[in-house]
């Protein structure tokens, strides 16, 4: 099978117009569209009051971009973005540790290619070579009313053609005060039902944890490129408590209810990459990486009468995982004058080994391989450009203690068709897809007791998932506004998703290949400059229709979401306002929605320092939740957090002498671990 692409001849590059003039100062526009990209350049005042990688990527003011650098996240229309520096994939905290000013561009890809396996939203920091050959950045953020923060430093030192790297973070949540409202109704086969309905006595959150990082880099230009890193992650503490008094109408006495979970872990990761350069432009890029989980997950959940005699449900999980991720992945590039062939091959292995100490100390073994493989084509002839590309992924995992498991090959077609009317306005119509494979949460055999009623069990016979999304986007830049807005239709016609039923009196919750997902996405996202280089606002509407089927349920919904950004710039001020409205979710029988989230943040620029003050939530009430629509289990959830934290924030950097470049990785293996869900309500 192949894909035919035909885009549009890509526009100048017109910072590299700027080097070639050298004593003319020409200002690069903010975006240029290309036919597969869009780039953002960063001015200099958003260099000027930016003293990290993540504070410059806010200042851009990218309009599907929600950046807290506050809460350590960066979305795009409510789903996670793939973050690379280089083309080499790459954390928050990595992202946090570049040097401003050695960023020369940010490219924005929001329909990623086939060597992206999947991703929803690529962003892609091309950084240069900097000219100083050394720098140490740190920064400090607690909040003033609880013990909430974070706080990390970064060191690069520079000897010859290599870099050397070390770093560490922090981040602290102890004890945030919580609170949930959930109501439930069960319906049995019968036809009788049973409501119950908590009333919160009070809860809290922890959620603290520290990574270190030390990496390696080596640069021979147009030759070799050389980059080792090992960091660790350790969560010392994640954790959700809550206790609650529950109404029932059989009936029966008001119930004292106690629900605490929580997990801890260490994730160390290894990763090695080499680049090297071969004559008539040719390039061959090997990547590898390794990634262990050592950890426990936990769900201790109680319910007793009110005189506390004795307990009525007593449920008690503890999983203890030994996991291990390995993935090689290594690809041919060669280019011509006006065309490059690339292809390549990933694999990926997973073992994963589980104890339950609730189940006497069972053991359960899952065993999965992936391989994926890809080519494609670019040919550009004057002002079109042709690409052809298919992928395709074989899948095999297995469970040694029973010997169930599956198998599938599955395609993974894309194709574009860009226009570019001119530099400044742009018709791109792209159809992409990818595969969603089955998790260990989803498909362990283990039963893990919910509550009094519900069980949660995996099923080992669901097959990996196919997704198709197409997506009509007009990009445009006007004298003082520039965005896109367009359309997107998605189907994912096996997705994996939750199934219910009853068995013997329990309710079980387990997963299946569905009867499919489909969704439609009208979206807008423009970015105004106010007042120049003072005032921009920037942000993101979208609203979506849609439609999910499944063993006995077929569902629809409707919702609107986006943000706003607005920042003001003077004088060394930076105050920034930001608003999150989030996207409702249907997925299987379940809409869930995530955190509305509002902050303000003023800084102050002095030589090498930054001063900062801000709030979290300082409008709004902060609320995360479910709710359920099965026939068997109506329920609606509402977490309520204590979010309203003010905080002050200093950040220092310096540099000397002079530096390397890093290694610009090109691709990017992927070692993902695994970890076990403790069940909890």
């Amino acid at each position: 099978m192949v894909i035919l692409i035909v885009v549009a001849q890509e526009p100048v590059d017109t910072l590299a117009l700027q080097q070639q003039l050298q004593e003319v100062v020409i200002e690069a526009p903010k975006v240029v569209r290309k036919s597969d990209m869009d780039l953002y350049y960063p001015s200099k005042s958003a260099v000027d009051n930016s003293k990290n990688g993540v504070q410059l990527l806010n200042n851009l003011m990218i309009p599907a971009l929600t950046v807290t650098e506050a809460l350590g996240t960066i979305q795009a229309a409510g789903e996670s973005v793939q973050v690379r520096i280089n083309g080499r994939e790459a954390s928050f905290e990595q992202v946090r540790s570049l040097l401003p000013e050695t960023i020369k561009r940010v490219e924005w890809i929001d329909n990623p290619g086939l060597r992206y396996k999947g991703a929803n939203y690529v962003l892609n920091f091309i950084v240069i070579n900097p000219t100083v050959g050394g720098s140490l950045q740190s920064e400090a953020s607690p909040a003033l009313n609880t013990a909430w923060g974070y706080c990390w430093a970064d060191l690069k030192l520079n000897s010859g053609k290599s870099q050397w790297k070390i770093g560490g973070n922090f981040k602290l949540t102890n004890n945030l005060k919580s609170h949930r409202e959930y109501t439930e109704m069960f319906t049995f086969p019968e036809g009788n039902t049973l409501t119950r309905r908590e009333t919160s006595r009070g809860g809290s959150l922890d959620n603290t944890m520290g990574m270190g990082w030390i990496e390696y880099n080596y640069v021979k230009p147009d030759t070799t490129v050389f980059y080792a890193g090992i960091q660790a992650r350790h969560t010392f503490r994640n954790n959700t408590d809550y206790d609650g008094l529950m109404s029932v109408d059989d009936g029966t006495d008001d119930v004292l209810l106690s629900d605490h979970s929580g997990s801890d872990g260490t994730n160390p990761t290894l990763s090695v990459y080499l680049e090297q350069h071969f004559a008539r432009k040719q390039m061959l890029v090997v990547d590898f990486q390794s990634s262990l989980y050592f950890g426990k997950s936990y769900s201790d959940y109680m319910e007793r009468l009110e005189d506390g005699n004795g307990y009525l449900t007593d449920i008690n999980t503890m999983i203890k995982d030994r996991n291990q991720a390995y993935a090689i992945e290594a690809n041919y590039i060669k280019n011509w004058d006006k065309s490059r062939l690339t292809a390549g091959v990933t694999y990926w292995a997973n073992r994963n080994r589980s104890v339950y100490e609730n189940l006497g100390g069972a053991v359960f073994h899952q065993r999965q391989d992936r391989v994926y493989f890809f080519a494609e084509y670019f040919q550009r002839i004057n002002k079109v450009t042709l690409t052809a590309g298919i992928g395709a992924q074989y899948t095999d995992f297995m469970f040694k203690e029973t010997g169930q498991g599956s198998n599938s090959w599955n395609m993974r077609p894309q194709a574009a068709i860009a226009y570019g009317i001119n530099q400044n306005h742009q018709l791109r119509l792209s159809f992409e897809s990818w595969q969603s494979t089955p998790s260990l949460a989803e498909t362990n055999i283990a039963p893990q007791q919910i509550d009094g009623v519900q069980w949660r069990i995996g099923n080992p016979d669901i097959k990996t998932a196919n997704s198709y999304m197409l997506t009509l986007r007009y990009g445009f830049n006007l004298p003082k506004v520039a965005g896109s807005f367009g359309i997107r239709a998605f189907t994912s016609p096996d997705a994996i998703t939750p199934l219910l039923y009853w068995s013997d009196g329990r309710l079980i919750n387990t997963y299946e290949n569905s009867h499919g997902l489909r969704n439609l996405t009208f979206f807008f996202a423009p970015q105004v400059e106010i007042i120049r280089n003072w005032l921009v606002a920037s942000g993101y509407v979208q609203y979506r229709m849609e439609r999910m089927a499944g063993t006995g349920y077929k569902l629809y919904s409707y919702n609107w979401s986006g943000n706003a950004n607005l920042r003001l710039t003077h004088w060394g001020f930076t105050l920034t306002y930001q608003y999150l409205k989030a996207r409702r979710d249907l997925w299987g029988e379940k809409i869930s929605w995530g955190e509305n989230v509002s902050v303000v943040d003023l800084s102050y620029n002095w030589k090498n320092w930054q001063f900062g003050a801000g709030m979290i939530m300082p409008f709004g009430r902060y609320d995360q939740g479910f709710r359920m629509l099965s026939r068997w289990n109506t329920s609606e959830q509402h977490m309520r957090l204590d979010m309203r934290m003010p905080y002050v924030k200093v950040s220092y950097n310096v540099q000397w002498g002079h530096q390397k470049r890093s290694a610009q990785k090109v691709i990017n293996a992927g070692a993902n671990v695994d970890t076990s869900t403790a069940g909890g309500r």
